[in-house]
């Protein structure tokens, strides 16, 4: 779920084309699990629309979700192997409220489906990022494979929030460029991704009409969202299927810099500003600190700096920033990301730099 950074950055025209001990001690996570209600996984209801369990139905003691961390639930390691109650008794320790997980199938699904159950109960809001890539013949096809997921997905689990592919921007990219202008892209490459993203958020719409739909992206990479509205290509036709969504996320990474003035190749840019003015909330749904940035110490400080958590927070209301995701809460195959290590129990710096700022920092 991690991006690369892709070198090359462009001028700022919006729209002229555009991640110590155990973490819970036997007390504390006793009280946690008491308060979910135990630590047994919940059954999955019978996935009927109307009998799907609601993702509003318990409401907990902050209905804000600005503070989140990614999870991996579907992906193996200390996933796996920690209890879902004990990951629910991590987040909760740290002022976490939302939780960000990928399905890749029907199987992949009913699994974060019965974790999302366990998680609502207990104040922590679960939602999917479907992933599906771009490996179609032509746009039908596409649209064709992610209605037919969007619909399992959205079948298993009436969830608040579905999020519509990962990154498949940066698989049109036209080279190492920016990602600002329609001619920095591939015109097959972006149909096809065009196709993935209208399917799934046709599937999911077919089960739950309230759905709220998130697109996602990184780096520089703008303009792809910009033709996905306006109905453009990168083959410079028009009048093509528009693409309308709720929230526009975005994943930022320590070697990427400032959000604020990111520079790339042609120039720099403020990329929250860039945002904002799609005129949608935004979230900041994976950020993280390279593990090659430096020490743990070195990591957490970065994390919870002024080029991560207290920057977002601090500009919220300006770029109308809503939630904020670490990535992630364990290291995993993907990389020494987490919170905490691999073994689901060991906390890093990472961790307590990260609860102590939300503690500290309300929102």
């Amino acid at each position: 779920m991690t991006n690369r950074k892709h070198n090359t950055p462009r001028s700022f025209n919006l729209f002229s084309a555009r991640k110590a001990a155990a973490i819970a001690t036997a007390v504390l996570t006793s009280v946690l699990l008491a308060a979910c209600g135990g630590g047994s996984d919940v059954d999955l209801a019978a996935t009927d629309k109307s009998a799907l369990p609601d993702s509003t139905a318990k409401a907990s003691t902050s209905t804000s979700i600005f503070y989140g961390a990614n999870g991996r639930n579907t992906n193996g390691g200390a996933y796996d192997s920690t209890a879902v109650a004990t990951q629910l008794a991590q987040l909760r320790d740290i002022g976490a409220k939302i939780y960000r997980n990928s399905v890749y199938n029907l199987a992949s699904a009913k699994v974060v489906a019965k974790i999302a159950q366990t998680m609502e109960a207990g104040g922590v809001t679960v939602y999917p990022v479907i992933m599906l890539g771009t490996g179609f013949n032509n746009e039908q096809d596409a649209y064709n494979a992610g209605y037919n997921l969007g619909k399992q997905v959205a079948g298993t689990y009436k969830y608040k929030y579905y999020e519509v592919a990962n990154e498949l921007e940066a698989q049109a990219l036209n080279g190492n460029v920016d990602g600002t202008k329609w001619n920095q892209y591939r015109n097959q490459p972006f149909v096809v991704a065009r196709g993935v993203i209208r399917g799934l958020i046709a599937g999911v719409k077919s089960v739950d009409g309230s759905a709220k739909i998130i697109v996602n992206g990184t780096w520089l990479h703008y303009s792809f969202f910009q033709m996905l509205m306006d109905g453009s290509q990168p083959d410079g036709t028009r009048g093509h299927p528009t693409v309308n969504w709720d929230i526009t996320a975005w994943h930022w990474y320590s070697d990427q810099g400032d959000m604020t003035r990111a520079c790339g190749g042609t120039g720099c840019y403020d990329m929250l500003g860039v945002l904002h003015s799609f005129g949608k909330p935004v979230w900041i749904n994976e950020f993280g600190v390279r593990p090659n940035y430096g020490t743990d110490a070195q990591i957490a400080s970065y994390m919870a700096g002024n080029r991560m958590m207290a920057q977002f927070q601090s500009v919220a209301s300006k770029y109308n920033i809503q939630s904020i995701q670490a990535f992630e809460l364990y290291d995993d195959s993907e990389g020494a990301f987490g919170l905490m290590k691999s073994d689901g129990q060991t906390p890093k710096d990472a961790y307590w730099a990260y609860k102590n700022f939300v503690a500290s920092h309300p929102m």
